[in-house]
């Protein structure tokens, strides 16, 4: 059995529970990887949900299949190029238009370009900015008009381990996912700020209005599949707990935080890495 090998959660195979019933999620990349599985958690407790993708439109449409045929719950998928600000602000009137509401944004999407500092072009560096970091922004930023009109939501970020500690070959990506510390807090802030002055901050059946952010490590998904085994060791031995992580893991820290009893958590910075950090 390959270290790579992905055993899918049992727990987040049915629905478990009705924490998030009533409740609409859009996540970016939501159609494989960490994201499908962050979608699978959020279902399982009874939310209703909407899929961004890029580009494969034939494994878009097979996850909305099975997607469908397992959970007894709503799923739509909607596609976009989240470097676009024009199509982060379409695709969150879509996933409204078509839910009637907007509860839950997770920006999971990202995308790398790995080289060394003196070679990476100026694409490099802009195009991995724009998907990673220009685009949670714009997506975030229609999300909060919506929810601040309703009193209510929540927005979970996806950043990266290696946003915190680097890593050669990754400025780009580094930078990308660092930023998403201070965006983080920011919106965190000016969301209170929004509810504070709509007298909807001290609503004592309100829910909230949170921001945070989780630091995912290195994650079994096949964005490794392609890692050299030598590399791959030396991977592991960075990591205290000796393993890579599980996307359901990383799922069952955005279901905790997306639920109504979290409404005292925001501006944080969640590590799932394994104790990469420490």
């Amino acid at each position: 059995m390959s270290i790579l090998d992905i055993t899918q959660d049992e727990n987040v195979a049915s629905r478990v529970g009705n924490k998030l019933t009533g409740r609409v999620a859009y996540v970016t990349g939501g159609t494989r990887g960490i994201g499908a599985a962050i979608c699978r958690s959020l279902a399982s407790q009874g939310a209703m949900l909407a899929a961004g993708y890029t580009g494969n439109e034939k494994a878009a449409d097979e996850f909305r299949e099975t997607f469908t045929g397992t959970y007894d719950t709503p799923v739509s998928i909607h596609k976009g190029n989240l470097g676009e600000s024009n199509d982060c602000r379409r695709t969150i009137d879509e996933v409204i238009a078509t839910h009637g509401r907007l509860d839950i944004l997770v920006n999971n999407a990202g995308i790398t370009s790995d080289k060394t500092v003196l070679k990476m072009a100026d694409d490099d560096w802009y195009k991995v900015l724009n998907v990673n970091l220009s685009g949670v922004f714009f997506l975030s930023q229609a999300a909060l008009r919506h929810m601040a009109e309703r009193g209510s939501g929540r927005i979970v970020n996806v950043s990266s381990v290696i946003g915190e500690m680097g890593n050669i070959g990754q400025a780009n990506y580094a930078a990308s996912k660092s930023g998403l510390f201070g965006l983080t807090k920011t919106l965190a802030r000016e969301a209170a700020s929004l509810l504070a002055r709509s007298g909807k901050l001290t609503d004592p059946n309100g829910i909230g209005l949170t921001i945070n952010t989780i630091t995912p490590g290195f994650v079994a998904t096949e964005m490794l599949e392609h890692i050299p085994e030598k590399v791959m060791e030396k991977i592991l031995a960075q990591i205290p707990l000796g393993r890579l992580g599980k996307p359901e893991e990383i799922a069952r820290v955005v279901h905790f935080l997306a639920a109504d009893a979290s409404s005292y958590i925001t501006g944080q910075v969640w590590g799932v890495n394994g104790g990469m950090d420490m």
